[in-house]
């Protein structure tokens, strides 16, 4: 079947506006949306909007103050100067290493301190005569130049310790420290001293893991106080609180064993709520609200989700202290909660989690309330995200932001649709099936099966720039994407259900799933493909040994094949601890390496098969991809390997973005007949 790559790969820059179908320049091209927060009047909603320009690789972020209750947004323009705070007419900015303060809403700046250099995550006290910010110092020698001064030219790096690299970066013995610098006398004061730990968290914490408390005498944030062998194996990140006083530092989360993250002031400042994960070592364990009560004597914590059956992605405070809304996946979408928060933590019965809205989406991040409406970000797979307002008596949503609409509104969409299944052990399973544009049941459409990685992370109506279900539809294949056993949305027992079970139920699932939906007849059973990354590229490699010819080609991405060699390279060994069941080399070995090992079924591989590596892919090795790939030629079989030496996990650069999907259609159109 002839489907519309060729076509695509001649666009030129000036007919993407044209296209009526998804193509990958047209996905590049969209606008990315952020929120950076509504004015303390709740009158107006900040927010950027940044455009790549996939020809050169560069972006260009324009920041923006919308009026909420006309829609009207306004160009903020602010020269050089990153605004970091707004405190009514009161803005602070960032250029460089210098700070500015504008007392009219950033029309005119006046310089105020003078930051080290390498200052990152800045933020001013309450009173404005302090600041915070983060800044990489050297506490041990382990690259060559360090250790020795007069080799300026040598390369080496020493390590006596694990977590000697991490997610795509070699540990080069700095690590991120929160400072506090007086700006009336120019002190500066380093609250970490010389702990080999960091704060904000790597590779993905920012601001939100530091903060100045309410009344300005303290500052609260997030690290994991461990290093090593000891980091490697532990998910016990804790809320730690320095008083400027005293300089001491109290851990707020203490006998907390898991991830304790994001922390957040009530309005009044008498509370801090965090998210919570209970076990050490379970980096996919159920997500709980943690609120504390600062000023009583045992600063008493309460855990307010403790009862309800999900998994909590991200929360706010309500302006009046007495709920705290989030967001979780909830059957095959993210949606919106709330909670009441008792008055009194100690004595009152907590209340019943509710859900606010409803519909085919995922409701992304909450920027915050402004009167009876909260806002947020959406997207569905149909559309990125932008920007709404949520009527919080009925969770009707309002549209905001319309960075994208002149391309949307060019585009023919998919529909999707969530059909219910009857699992092999009699689950309820939900799997997303998303049709072509101008889809006509007449015809027969090849089909993609949709391996989700994670292991546990939702599949929901994400929108991703890469694994883009309206962008495979436009090619003309219908895609099927489970909701199989291990992702949240679908209750704790579900989404628990799959750790040391890789290759079992799953897989199971998997099958399922394709078998379901090719019973119909516009799925034309000769051309099926199947597909994934990560987890899912590892299911790839699982079900290429057992398909039973189903498929007709599969792609794999950074997925892992040889589950003894993937416990030897990654970094994160919790995570392999956890779900595998512990190291190879364990007696009794675990179960995983001899039932669940993909490199154990290879002599069982008959199909094409592509492979995707990225070479800066610490989490799984560089070896995964390349044991794959050969194994796949040694035995004949018609393989493709598409290496991306600067890519990690991901692949974040624009052209080799376009390259990745330009391939990955080339491979199909090959393959799937």
């Amino acid at each position: 079947m002839k489907h519309l790559l060729l076509p695509i790969m001649l666009l030129t820059s000036g007919s993407l506006l044209a296209q009526d179908h998804m193509t990958p320049e047209l996905l590049w091209s969209l606008k990315r949306v952020g929120a950076e927060g509504i004015s303390d009047d709740g009158k107006t909603l900040f927010f950027s909007s940044r455009k790549y320009d996939w020809k050169t690789e560069t972006s260009k972020s324009e920041k923006y103050a919308l009026n909420i209750a006309s829609g009207q947004a306004t160009l903020l323009n602010s020269g050089d100067i990153s605004v970091i705070q707004r405190a009514g007419k009161v803005w602070y900015g960032v250029d460089g290493n210098k700070l500015f303060r504008s007392e009219d809403k950033g029309a005119d700046w006046k310089e105020l301190y003078q930051l080290n250099d390498g200052a990152e995550n800045v933020q001013v006290s309450p009173d404005g005569t302090k600041v915070i910010y983060s800044k990489e110092v050297l506490v041990k020698k382990m690259m060559g130049t360090d250790i020795y001064p007069d080799l300026p030219k040598s390369t080496a790096q020493v390590y006596t310790d694990l977590n000697y690299r991490h997610w795509d970066t070699w540990e080069d013995g700095k690590f991120s420290h929160v400072f506090v610098a007086n700006m009336i006398d120019g002190s500066e004061t380093d609250i970490m001293q010389d702990q080999p730990f960091d704060c904000p968290q790597k590779p993905f914490g920012g601001a939100e893991d530091l903060m100045w408390a309410p009344d300005g005498k303290g500052v609260v944030y997030v690290t994991k106080k461990k290093f090593g062998k000891a980091y490697a194996i532990s998910t016990n990140t804790d809320i730690f609180y320095y008083d400027l006083a005293t300089k001491n530092t109290v851990n707020w989360s203490a006998n907390m064993m898991g991830f304790d993250m994001s922390p957040s002031f009530s309005p009044d400042g008498k509370r801090i709520a965090w998210t919570s994960m209970k076990r050490d070592g379970y980096e996919a364990d159920k997500n709980d609200i943690i609120v504390m009560d600062i000023e009583s004597q045992q600063s008493f914590k309460r855990n307010l989700t403790s009862s309800w059956d999900g998994t909590v992605n991200g929360f706010a405070w309500s302006n009046n202290g007495k709920e705290i809304y989030f967001t979780a996946a909830h059957r095959g979408t993210v949606q919106l909660f709330k909670i009441a928060v008792p008055a009194n933590l100690m004595t009152e019965s907590l209340p019943m989690v509710s859900k606010i809205t409803e519909g085919k989406f995922d409701v992304g991040g909450i920027v915050g309330q402004t009167g009876k409406q909260l806002i947020v970000s959406r997207r569905d797979m149909n559309h990125a995200s932008e920007l709404y307002a949520v009527t919080l008596s009925n969770g009707k949503m309002e549209q905001l932001t319309h960075e994208n609409d002149d391309i949307y509104n060019n585009l023919k969409m998919s529909n999707t649709e969530l059909r219910m299944m009857r699992t092999s052990d009699g689950g309820e399973m939900g799997t997303w099936v998303i049709y072509p544009p101008d889809f006509d049941p007449k015809k027969k459409y090849p089909t993609l099966l949709y391996c989700q990685g994670g292991p546990q992370s939702a599949l929901s109506q994400f929108y991703s720039f890469r694994w883009n279900f309206q962008l495979m539809a436009a090619q003309g294949y219908i895609v099927v994407a489970p909701n199989r056993h291990g992702m949240p949305g679908w209750g704790v027992n579900w989404n628990e259900a799959i750790s040391k079970d890789w290759g079992g139920q799953p897989m199971r699932d998997y099958l399922l799933a394709i078998d379901e939906v090719a019973k119909e007849s516009y799925v034309d059973n000769e051309r099926l493909g199947c597909i994934g990354a990560s987890y899912g590229g590892y299911s790839v490699f699982m079900l290429a040994g057992m398909h039973e010819n189903r498929f007709k080609s599969f792609i794999a991405h950074d997925g892992l094949f040889d589950l003894k060699s993937w416990y030897g390279t990654t970094e994160e060994l919790w995570f392999a601890n956890w779900d595998i069941g512990g190291a190879y080399w364990d007696k009794p070995q675990a179960e995983s390496y001899k039932r669940f090992n993909p490199i154990n079924f290879v002599d069982k591989w008959n199909t094409p098969i592509m492979i995707v590596q990225g070479g800066l892919d610490f989490r799984v090795g560089i070896e995964q991809g390349l044991e794959a790939f050969q194994a796949a030629q040694l035995q004949g079989i018609k393989s493709k390997l598409l290496y991306f030496p600067n890519e990690n996990h991901w692949v974040l650069h624009a052209q080799n973005g376009i390259t990745w999907h330009r391939e990955f259609f080339k491979w199909l159109e090959e393959t799937v007949k």
